[in-house]
């Protein structure tokens, strides 16, 4: 249910239908403000499976990728390493995220900061690092 509304049509027996609807994913330049990739999902579809579509549309390298806590997976960590390297992933952790047994995941390096300096400070960091005028390609927030 998704407010007093339904709650009362819930309660009271009277439930309209809901229109579908769905998630629009998009990739944007951080430098010029441009879309550089559209996905339309279902409302079905999580977030991190429109990553791969979203990747494959960008031409051109990518320095860093941005996206909320939505993205926070291991296959979305993945996939930007597979394609782009030396892409930053900048994406907060779950507060239920742990360092993986391995310990080697760029996820990884994020859980030990929070873990030591704290969220604001991890997010004051990468931020910096975006706004660094070193980083020569394309920045793209999800």
């Amino acid at each position: 249910m998704y407010g007093e509304g339904e709650w009362l049509a819930e309660k009271h027996g009277k439930r309209s239908r809901r229109p579908l609807g769905g998630k629009l994913h998009l990739a944007i330049d951080a430098n010029t403000h441009e879309i550089v990739a559209v996905e339309l999902t279902t409302d079905e579809v999580g977030d991190v499976t429109a990553v791969p579509d979203l990747l494959d549309r960008i031409d051109g390298s990518v320095a860093s990728v941005t996206g909320d806590g939505a993205y926070d997976a291991d296959v979305v960590y993945d996939e930007i390493t597979r394609r782009h390297p030396e892409a930053e992933v900048i994406i907060p952790p779950r507060g239920t995220a742990v360092v993986s047994e391995s310990g080697t995941m760029r996820r990884d390096a994020h859980l030990r900061t929070i873990e030591r300096h704290g969220r604001i400070a991890w997010q004051t960091t990468l931020w910096l690092l975006q706004t660094e005028p070193g980083l020569k390609n394309r920045d793209v927030s999800l």
